[in-house]
């Protein structure tokens, strides 16, 4: 099948200042690609992450070398190969999923072998904040189920005191993006159990986190930073209790659904996440949710303006998305 590419950068500015343990950003910045076969197109978006060496330009540069390679036909089992997982090929691999599906006439879901999604209750974050101000959110998000509330080292005990403060009845799941230490880790989580968290993602830095394998994890902890794919997922046993698939990482839908599988024989939890980015990014990402422990998909929510078509948010979660949108 000859395809056309297409792609380019789309900036989608967000509702207010989100900071985590790395920086704060007002806008996500995401790579757009379209592949058409004359009759139909498909469309993927990615967001490319520093944490991993990604730039925006970089990762179009990465897209259109392959552009020769698609128009001669260049399959999506060809391109697992072809590129490495990260935001590149995570944005081609979701275009020529809903490409399938609409030149099949059918939905991507079915073409994957999966049973028709449901809604999938999601996370709400909260991003890294002086505590009186990670209140005054918590209070205005009360309402939901659950609470991911952004940490990175000193004062993160305030600060979950005054979310579970404002916000009495959600759960709540923590993110330390590697900020932590295992001293930090020992001492925290007593004192997070008791507050009526959930978990912890990535308490450690990535390649330095040994020494979970060899710590009582009161606290269940997930793999973030240091889970990208299967190659990556045998040495988070022992060390993790759960694993947070994210498309950017994987590389697209087809790796996130064989990494599931494969983390689910092996006992593993299974968190799906996701980058700030719009509905078009979330769209595949909710088919591998289904059936998910937690859920953490709400990237439109932070925007000031998400796609046209954009996914459905409502008390029973996010649903799966519409034709119109993706797959």
């Amino acid at each position: 099948m000859a395809l056309s590419l297409t792609v380019s950068e789309t900036v989608f500015p967000l509702a207010e200042v989100f900071t985590i343990s790395r920086g704060s950003r007002t806008e996500a910045r995401t790579v757009t690609v379209t592949l058409r076969d004359g009759d139909h197109a498909g469309y993927g978006e990615s967001v490319p992450y520093a944490r991993y060496d990604e730039t925006v330009e970089g990762v179009i540069e990465e897209i259109s070398s392959l552009r020769d390679d698609l128009a001669a036909g260049m399959s999506r089992q060809e391109l697992q190969y072809r590129l490495p997982g990260g935001a590149a090929r995570n944005a081609i691999d979701c275009a020529m999923w809903d490409l399938e599906a609409k030149r099949a006439g059918k939905r991507a879901y079915a073409l994957a072998g999966l049973p028709e999604p449901l809604p999938v209750q999601t996370a709400f974050t909260l991003s890294l904040e002086e505590p009186e101000v990670m209140q005054k959110k918590a209070q205005r998000n009360a309402q939901r189920p659950l609470l991911k509330i952004k940490l990175g080292g000193e004062g993160d005990l305030a600060r979950l005191e005054a979310v579970r403060a404002g916000a009495p009845d959600a759960a709540i799941i923590v993110d330390a993006n590697e900020g932590w230490t295992p001293q930090i880790y020992s001492e925290l989580a007593p004192e997070l159990i008791r507050l009526g968290v959930k978990m912890v993602e990535q308490p450690l830095p990535a390649g330095q986190d040994e020494a979970l394998s060899e710590m009582d994890r009161t606290l269940p902890v997930c793999a973030d930073e240091s889970c990208h794919d299967r190659a990556s997922l045998p040495d988070m046993i022992g060390k993790y209790d759960m694993i947070n698939i994210k498309l950017d990482k994987t590389g697209g839908l087809t790796e996130a659904l064989a990494l599931k599988r494969d983390a689910v024989e092996a006992g593993m939890g299974i968190m799906v996440g996701c980058m700030v980015a719009s509905s078009l990014a979330m769209a595949p990402a909710v088919l591998v949710a289904q059936g998910a422990d937690i859920v953490d998909l709400d990237g439109p929510l932070l925007l000031a303006k998400d796609r046209p078509n954009p996914l459905l948010y409502d008390a029973l979660g996010v649903h799966p998305s519409k034709r119109e949108l993706w797959g």
